[in-house]
């Protein structure tokens, strides 16, 4: 009852005219952040922090959420119309997004995309209200031998089982794994596949990796059969809202990405990309069981499901940035930062000294997410339109926005390089019928398996079983191994039975 009485307070505080409009302001900025790839609601967040100094506090973590909130969102646009996403954890949208785009279903991806991101924000936001305690106590209880069984539970389950051919998936996960290992080793600080140049000495970044892929890589494709399909062709945008199939279809993997997503913002380094790809093949596999599976064609499951499980994982990241002094992401680290800069230290006794801030900054989530529900619904068709232009314009497009994120991220010339040389591999990825994803994830997640596994044997002395001394790690080994297992043990079954009769 307490808590609904702080909340109540806090809604007082957040729907005051002033902090509406800057978590509008945040909103809006979020989402036109989230579409320029390369940017980033944490460099966002950066720029804005000095300029809100004169604000309220609350005004000013009103307005920080807003944009975390609305670049989540924002990086599943581009995603969708022009396989480039904006943010990482976007970028599996892209893989059935961008299909039911070319296809015409444009609107629909948009729609599900959004209406997911709303569904997915509300019930975590909920569940963190009335529970934040017991995440809390969930984000203390990770260790290194589980977030190293976390990382191969992702690298499998993506490479053996998102991927329809194993062997081809793991060539694409040990192809991610060369990338991450490029740069200085954190840990011995020795200098890893950089062939001399000082330039790759901080790693290949993530956002030149995936943009390299999914959008270069994409173009080059195109261009390569150019012969067939003329430059000039327009994609149609399709009629511009979801059918009652389509809500059928979308509604069970908004809640199971919800579900998949609120644990990972829970957890440090846990980040919002490995429960997309977690979601995706999850929709995939059930999609496959069921018989009717359009997954490489443009399946609206592969978007519902991901985006939740996305804005779930933004939604609970707060949880350690204001329980712990905990930040899971590069955004949240920013907004701790910004704490300190307003004489605040988050942590336990935030809640008790900060009380009208914190829950003035929980209310206005609920508020942001409305908001945004609100201002890119409607638009989906409009987005959509997008699509009208021709090929040849568009894909040009595509290239000149891809290298200028590319390069605002860092004013570097080597990364646009490397953005090209990333797209080429894309290019043989696609020409060769490789999968995208095991890539993507072991770039993402290499380093951090490397660097838990690394302390799980410092602190154990080299004792092997202290990977499997954890009931987290063995809770993600069995939930594996019955993943490997059920799948062909089934099929064998029903091979027998239509064999016997």
């Amino acid at each position: 009852m307490e808590t609904l009485s702080l909340l109540a307070n806090g809604f007082a505080e957040a729907l005051t005219p002033e902090n509406l409009l800057w978590c509008l302001i945040g909103v809006v900025l979020g989402t036109a952040v989230g579409v320029l790839p390369g940017l980033g609601t944490a460099m966002a967040v950066a720029l804005l922090v000095p300029l809100t100094f004169t604000l309220e506090p609350t005004g000013a973590f009103i307005m920080f959420a807003g944009v975390y909130f609305g670049g989540q969102f924002g990086g599943a646009t581009t995603a969708i119309l022009l396989n480039t996403p904006g943010q990482s954890s976007s970028m599996v949208t892209a893989f059935e997004g961008y299909p039911m785009a070319k296809s015409g279903r444009a609107p629909q991806a948009l729609a599900a995309a959004v209406i997911g991101s709303f569904i997915a924000s509300i019930i975590a936001v909920t569940l963190v209200v009335f529970f934040s305690p017991v995440m809390v106590d969930l984000a203390v209880s990770f260790g290194p031998a589980d977030f190293f069984a976390l990382a191969i539970f992702a690298f499998v389950a993506t490479a053996a089982i998102v991927a329809g051919n194993k062997l081809r998936g793991l060539t694409s996960l040990g192809l991610g794994l060369t990338i991450a290992l490029v740069g200085i080793d954190e840990q011995s600080g020795a200098v890893r596949f950089t062939f001399g140049s000082p330039q790759l000495l901080d790693g290949i970044s993530i956002v030149v990796v995936t943009v390299g892929i999914l959008a270069i890589g994409e173009v080059l494709y195109v261009a390569s059969t150019a012969g067939r399909t003329p430059a000039t062709q327009t994609i149609k945008p399709g009629r511009p809202w979801m059918s009652r199939r389509d809500w059928g279809r979308s509604w069970r993997p908004w809640l199971r990405g919800t579900a998949l997503g609120m644990p990972f913002g829970v957890i440090p380094a846990g980040g919002s990309e490995i429960p997309t790809f977690l979601s995706y093949g999850a929709e995939r596999g059930l999609a496959r069981r069921r018989g009717d599976s359009e997954f490489g064609k443009g399946a609206i499951e592969g978007v519902a499901g991901p985006e939740a499980a996305n804005n779930a994982t933004t939604a609970t990241s707060l949880v350690p940035l204001l329980g712990l002094g905990l930040p899971t992401s590069a955004t949240a680290a920013i907004m701790l930062g910004a704490f300190q800069q307003y004489g605040m230290q988050p942590g336990p006794l935030l809640f008790t000294e900060e009380s009208d801030l914190i829950w003035a900054l929980l209310a206005s989530l609920f508020i942001g997410s409305v908001i945004l529900l609100l201002i890119n619904l409607p638009f989906a068709p409009i987005w959509a339109k997008l699509l009208r232009i021709p090929r040849n314009y568009l894909y040009a497009g595509i290239v000149v926005f891809a290298t200028l994120g590319v390069y605002t991220a860092k004013s570097s010339v080597v990364d646009v390089v490397l953005l090209y040389a990333v797209g080429a591999l894309g290019f043989l990825l696609r020409r060769y019928g490789f999968p995208i994803a095991p890539v993507l994830i072991g770039v993402i997640l290499g380093p951090l398996a490397e660097t838990e596994l690394r302390r799980a044997m410092a602190i154990s002395q080299g004792d092997v079983g202290v990977l499997f001394s954890s009931p987290i790690a063995l809770v993600l080994y069995g939930l594996l191994v019955v993943a490997l297992i059920v799948p062909p043990a089934v099929k064998l079954a029903r091979k027998r039975q239509t064999v016997g009769s």
